[in-house]
Order: structure tokens, then C-alpha cells, then sequence
């Protein structure tokens, strides 16, 4: 028999349990006043879910106390000698400037995700150290999440020191939800690393984590998109809050399919010699190659920028090409692959279906109807029905194989227009958040 639930906990869980709820308490107490009953609704409903989580996978617990004690130390150093918080000491103190501002942990987690897809392919062609290679790469991407997320928090804490009524949740531009992209993919792969026992999905995984990266990095250069600015009219809702997250769980987990699924068809080419046939390793250098072609107006630094970018891609898809052999033996079986990806898919069709309702409530409250086939709210549709079809297919007709693979990577391409390519090529109700 199964011991309980309750019983299973041990004294971290508890103590996990206490610091969590004593740390709701103290912002109700203390925000209550600047909150909405929604808002309210949001901090009371959050800390049994993250408690639940954090009880569901004990390194999730790690990784938010870890997230809480560097933010609260960021929020120290904010402090100036009169007990006023300064935005200005984020250029002023050592630990600020270097390391916890919001763009610094930013900048830092950034690095490391490239740092990490290094690793995680060194360990697919290291032969007699494989294992500690892929277990660096996993530690850095650990400490890269954990970075993503202080500079998150600390974000949303600058954001208040700007003046009053422009402090808010940081999910409200491009460069804010690339951000949230990057970690919750990373976070999202690492727990089925831990669930799988393997890290060889690390590499595939990390090159659209590090692929993100790349546009942040333009995105902050040359739009200078980290500095904080208000909110739009349409913006100023408690539906943000949860309606974005709910829709990049799912933006991330169909990207974590998508790159699984290309390893999928990589193990299953492995040993094809003719190069028509090899059409997956050359999707991945569309995919790679995408955003030096779609940005190629940009001014003058953005084109060098891109030039560069479009260079390391073909260097990464020809090394890819030449060692396809040595990189399927390292792969894990068909099973777990069509495993991870069909599970991968159910979980972001899940919130993403729950993301969409959210953001039709929205639209209701902001723009008076809950439909309005904005371009936004039409490619949201078309990502929908397409997860729909794939989920359908496998439960109803058990699909499998090559045909679900080459469905996820499509799938990939219709969610990265619905992400990004929206807001570079259309207009509509959603402009706010064009580049």
C-alpha cells in the first residue's frame, strides 16, 4: 500500500510549506492596499499551487527559495542610507551593477544559456567524460533559470522605483516575454532531464533556448527594449498576469516537441546517404537562418549583428550534417523521444487552450467583444487547431513516428509566426507589441 501524501513529506517540504506561506502573508499584509480583489484572488490561489509544485518536484522548491533570497538581497542593495529605495544605485553598488540589477542577471543568463548548449554538445561527442560534460551543462542551465528569474523580479520591483503607477508584473513587451520564454522552456526541459534520465535532449533543446537568446540580445542593442516603460491603457489589467504566462507555458513546450521531434527524425536518418533525404537537418537551418532574413532591414549595427548570427547558425547546422551518425547513437530510445514529445505537447495544449480563454475574457473587459479576428487572436486560433488535430490523431488513431515528428516541427513554425512573425509583419488590436 502506498503511504499517504502527507506522509511522504519530509522536513524540507514542511519548512518549504511555512516560508511560502509566512512570504504570502507578508505581501498581503503589506501590498493589500495597492491590490484589487483580483489581484488578492491571484496571491491567495498562488501559494498552495506553488506549494504543490514545489512538493511535486523538490528542485523547483530549491529553485524558488533560491529565486526569493537573491531577489530580496537585490532589493536590499536598492536601499539607499536615508531607507528610501534608489533606482539609481543600480549603477552604484558593486553587487547591483554587475550581477543583480535586472538586466545584469539578464545579461548573465543569457551567457550561460550559451554556455550550456556548449556543454550539452560536448557531452553528445565526449567520450570518456560524456556524463560530467552533460551534467555541467545541466547545472549552468539551472543557474541560468534562476538568473532569468531574479532578473524578473527585480524588474518588476525597478519598475515601481520609476514613479508612481508604472510599477508591473513584466510581462508586458517582447523583451520581457522572450525572458519568460527562455526560462520557462529551460525549466521545462530540465524537469524532463530529471524524469528521463537523460541529457541528450539538452543539445537539441537549448539551441532554440539559445536561438531566443540571440534575439533578446538584438532586441536590447539596438532597441534598447530593456528599459522599462508604462503600460498601455490596454495593458493596465490583472488579466495579464495570468493570461501571458498560461500562453508561454504553452509556446515553450511546443518548442521543447518541436527540437525532440528533430531529434526524433535525426536518429531515424541516421544512416541515410542521400542529401534530398535529409530534409529535418536542413529545416533546422531554416529555422536557424529565420531571423537574419527576417530582419535583414534593420539598421546598420542590427545587419552586422545578423550577418553574425546567420554565420554561427550554418556553422551549427553543417556540424550537425557531418556527425548525424555520432549524434543518433547518443540519442535515447524512439520511445522516450515519442514520449517527451507527445507529453511536451499535452501539457502546452492544456494551458494553451486555457491562455486563450483568458485572453478572450480580456478582450471582453477591454475591447468590448470577445472576438475580434485581430491577427493575434486568428494565428492563436490556427496554433489551437493544429495541437488539436495532432493530440486527436495520436489518442484517436494512434499516430506515431515520422508522421507526428514532421507534424511537431511544422507545428513549431506555425507557433514562432503566431509568437513573433505576427508582430513583425501584422497590425491589429495587438501593435503594442510590434517590434
Amino acid at each position: 500500500m502506498n503511504e499517504g501524501f502527507f506522509v511522504r513529506r519530509n522536513w524540507f517540504d514542511w519548512l518549504f510549506a511555512v516560508l511560502l506561506v509566512a512570504g504570502g502573508l507578508f505581501a498581503f499584509q503589506h501590498y493589500h492596499l495597492a491590490m484589487d480583489v483580483y489581484e488578492k484572488g491571484i496571491l491567495i490561489g498562488a501559494v498552495p499551487g506553488l506549494i504543490w509544485l514545489g512538493w511535486f518536484w523538490r528542485p523547483l522548491a530549491k529553485l524558488m527559495l533560491s529565486v526569493a533570497a537573491l531577489s530580496l538581497l537585490a532589493i536590499w542593495l536598492y536601499q539607499g542610507p536615508d531607507g528610501e529605495a534608489l533606482l539609481a544605485r543600480s549603477d552604484q553598488v558593486f553587487g547591483l551593477k554587475y550581477f543583480l540589477s535586472s538586466q545584469s542577471a539578464i545579461l548573465w543568463m543569457s551567457m550561460l544559456c550559451f554556455m550550456a548548449t556548449v556543454f550539452y554538445w560536448i557531452s553528445l561527442f565526449a567520450k570518456g567524460e560524456r556524463d560530467a560534460f552533460g551534467a555541467i551543462g545541466s547545472r549552468i542551465t539551472w543557474v541560468a533559470v534562476t538568473l532569468a528569474l531574479v532578473g524578473t523580479m527585480v524588474r518588476w520591483f525597478e519598475s515601481h522605483l520609476i514613479g508612481p503607477g508604472i510599477g508591473h508584473i513584466p510581462v508586458s513587451n517582447l523583451y520581457e516575454v522572450f525572458v519568460m520564454f527562455i526560462w520557462m522552456t529551460a525549466l521545462f526541459y530540465l524537469y524532463y532531464e530529471t524524469q528521463y534520465q537523460t541529457r541528450a535532449l539538452g543539445s537539441f533543446v537549448m539551441l532554440v533556448v539559445s536561438a531566443a537568446v540571440g534575439f533578446l540580445l538584438w532586441y536590447t542593442v539596438v532597441r534598447e527594449a530593456h528599459e522599462i516603460q508604462p503600460l498601455v491603457p490596454a495593458l493596465q489589467s490583472w488579466w495579464m498576469k495570468v493570461h501571458v504566462p498560461a500562453n508561454f507555458i504553452g509556446y515553450g513546450t511546443f518548442a521543447i516537441a518541436a527540437m525532440v521531434a528533430f531529434a526524433y527524425l535525426i536518429k531515424q536518418q541516421a544512416q541515410e546517404t542521400k542529401w534530398y533525404k535529409l530534409a529535418p537537418l536542413w529545416l533546422l537551418g531554416v529555422a536557424l537562418c529565420f531571423e537574419p532574413l527576417a530582419f535583414r532591414q534593420s539598421q546598420a549595427t542590427g545587419s552586422s549583428y545578423w550577418l553574425v548570427y546567420f554565420g554561427i547558425s550554418a556553422l551549427i547546422v553543417a556540424g550537425i550534417l557531418m556527425a548525424r551518425k555520432t549524434i543518433a547513437t547518443r540519442l535515447p530510445s524512439f520511445e522516450i523521444l515519442d514520449d517527451v514529445m507527445y507529453k511536451s505537447i499535452a501539457v502546452g495544449f492544456a494551458f494553451f487552450t486555457i491562455a486563450t480563454v483568458l485572453g478572450a475574457l480580456w478582450a471582453a473587459e477591454a475591447w468590448g467583444g470577445y472576438w475580434s479576428w485581430d491577427p493575434k487572436e486568428t494565428w492563436a486560433l490556427i496554433v489551437w487547431l493544429n495541437y488539436a488535430a495532432w493530440l486527436h490523431m495520436r489518442m484517436m488513431k494512434g499516430l506515431r513516428g515520422t508522421v507526428s515528428a514532421w507534424w511537431a516541427l511544422v507545428g513549431l513554425a506555425i507557433t514562432t509566426f503566431a509568437f513573433l512573425g505576427v508582430n513583425m509583419f501584422l497590425s491589429g488590436l495587438h501593435s503594442y507589441g510590434e517590434l
